[in-house]
């Protein structure tokens, strides 16, 4: 008994094994990949500040906001990495942005695009390929576990506190409320928001590809709310 145990335990590691593998290894697309699918979204998303995230490291641009974090107005920081790593998607990972790159590549990089709150997509592109593939020729569904194996985050709060609110990690942002209210982060406000204000992509009603956990606590409402469009 002891026996068949240990080989049904090793079955299941090998077969997580390639799934683990592929989301350690997976790197950066850029926004303009996923928008080959999910161009309502992209479009959306095009009207948020994170579209233009590295525009507000460009000398002149903000500069009262500068000076009252003690910063240059007139200094170009679109080269600081104590910057990049939230004005640019994936700075210092595999695949993330670079300023050497050439600038083909780095311009689909140069934003704080989808893989910065979903996660860098080389292996869950494919999953959510063959997944609605398997969908629209049988209506069957997948499991939802088989992005989050390929790396693909639900964390959503997880992926917002690395550039936003108390937690940011080192070199934390100068723009804190000490300086104004108004950088105080609320995440529930903050992608609720609509307007100038807002950060995130309009939502748009799912068809139901995928099935099960997890399932983020905010769906449920913005799926009620949200446009025709489809996965």
């Amino acid at each position: 008994m002891k026996n068949l145990f240990l080989f049904v335990v090793a079955v299941g590691l090998a077969l997580m094994a390639p799934a683990a593998q592929a989301a350690d290894k997976a790197t950066f697309e850029g926004a303009k990949v996923c928008g080959k699918c999910h161009d309502l979204q992209a479009e959306s998303w095009q009207t948020t500040g994170h579209a233009k995230a590295l525009d507000l490291l460009k000398p002149g641009i903000r500069s009262e906001a500068k000076a009252k974090a003690k910063l240059d107005p007139a200094k170009d920081y679109t080269a600081d990495a104590n910057c990049l790593g939230c004005h640019t998607t994936g700075y210092g990972e595999a695949g993330g942005y670079d300023p050497a790159m050439p600038p083909a590549q780095a311009k689909v990089l140069a934003v704080v695009g989808c893989e910065s709150c979903h996660g860098a997509g080389s292996a869950f592109k494919k999953e959510h390929g063959d997944a609605e593939g398997r969908f629209k020729k049988g209506g069957a569904t997948t499991d939802r576990k088989v992005l989050v194996e390929a790396g693909q985050t639900f964390d959503y709060e997880k992926a917002c506190a690395r550039c936003h609110g108390a937690a940011t990690p080192k070199p934390a942002s100068p723009f804190t409320p000490a300086i104004d209210a108004k950088y105080a982060f609320d995440f529930d406000k903050a992608v609720r928001a609509g307007g100038k204000a807002k950060g995130v992509h309009d939502h748009f009603k799912l068809i139901g590809v995928f099935a099960g956990e997890p399932v983020h606590r905010l769906r449920g409402e913005f799926q009620k709310n949200a446009k025709e469009g489809g996965e």
